[in-house]
């Protein structure tokens, strides 16, 4: 198990390196110029260019990426470009709203979208199959615009049975936050419930054909017993996958809702921070959810290795 998980580590590290360097070349071919950006178009070009040496922009490539990835493995993000202050007060604070729209939409999809595949399998080739699969399907190939405005014009415009922001008053309490959390929750759960039900329902499918299903079966074990002991066990290990993934992205890839729904989260900081070519706070967010992803990831890994002997036992091998 040691050895499986240093791997997996070790992996991610590599990953997040190739990721640092992506992220920084990426901003350097964004168009424009920094010291231009901050002083504006009509400033005098003496200024820009002593702004963009203050700022260190002018130096090599290297130089600057160095400085950058050294300093923010030492915990010291930068200094933003466009609010003059450190980046790591604002990343922290955008992370945790994203974390917070994340763990609703996680709650509610996550175990819905198991119970429909589960379901669905249960009834293979049966009209209710065909009502998850292909309503889970259909919702999934609608943008997360589409849905997020007939959501805001039905809940928040017609109905008013919601807020059609989610930026709460200030000094608001848990449930007032979960109050305005709720709408822009439900476009994220209706993208990711298909991909997880269809992928429990493959899961649920597979294990139900097996052998050891049919052993369990054949003993006499009640088929209540035969579910929930032999067969969501294994049925469920792809999906911890799917989840894994898509909780990196319910954290940092919710640039659409965020906007819409005027949402101070990373997804809107990256944004912001991209078109006023602020590197520091661009890159810092990128890569911050890029280790949200790995820390999802390797999670995913343990619980994998956890419910799958073979996987645990083959990694001591």
């Amino acid at each position: 198990m040691l050895s499986f998980l240093v791997r997996r580590v070790s992996l991610s590290l590599v990953t997040l390196f190739l990721l640092s360097i992506m992220v920084f070349l990426g901003g350097q071919v964004l168009p424009g110029n920094v010291g231009r950006a901050i002083l504006g178009p009509f400033a005098d070009q003496r200024a820009v260019d002593a702004l963009n040496h203050t700022l260190g922009v002018d130096r090599p490539l290297l130089a600057q990426y160095w400085g950058w990835i050294s300093n923010f493995v030492q915990g010291d993000m930068g200094t933003s470009y466009i609010f003059r202050s450190p980046v790591a007060p604002f990343v922290i604070d955008a992370l945790g709203n994203s974390m917070k729209l994340a763990a609703v939409a996680f709650v509610l999809v996550v175990p819905i979208g198991i119970l429909g595949g589960v379901i669905a399998a249960l009834n293979l080739n049966r009209p209710l199959d065909r009502i998850i699969s292909l309503g889970g399907l259909s919702v999934t190939v609608l943008p997360e615009f589409v849905t997020g405005i007939i959501l805001i014009l039905i809940f928040g415009v017609w109905l008013r049975w919601l807020p059609i922001s989610a930026a709460w008053p200030r000094n608001a309490g848990f449930f007032t936050q979960l109050y305005y959390l709720i709408l822009p929750s439900l476009p994220l759960f209706l993208v990711l419930f298909g991909y997880i039900a269809r992928m429990a329902r493959s899961g649920m499918i597979e294990a139900l054909d097996s052998d050891y299903t049919r052993t369990a079966v054949l003993k006499g074990l009640p088929w209540r017993t035969v579910i929930w002991r032999h067969v969501l066990r294994n049925a469920l290990l792809p999906t911890i996958t799917v989840i894994a993934t898509q909780t990196g992205y319910l954290i940092g890839g919710l640039v659409v809702i965020e906007t819409l729904f005027r949402y101070q989260g990373i997804g809107s900081l990256i944004f912001t921070a991209a078109r006023g070519k602020d590197f520091p706070m661009l890159e810092s967010g990128i890569l911050t959810i890029g280790i949200v992803y790995a820390v999802a990831t390797l999670v995913a890994d343990f619980l994998y290795s956890v419910l799958n002997p073979r996987i645990r036992l083959g990694s001591d091998q």
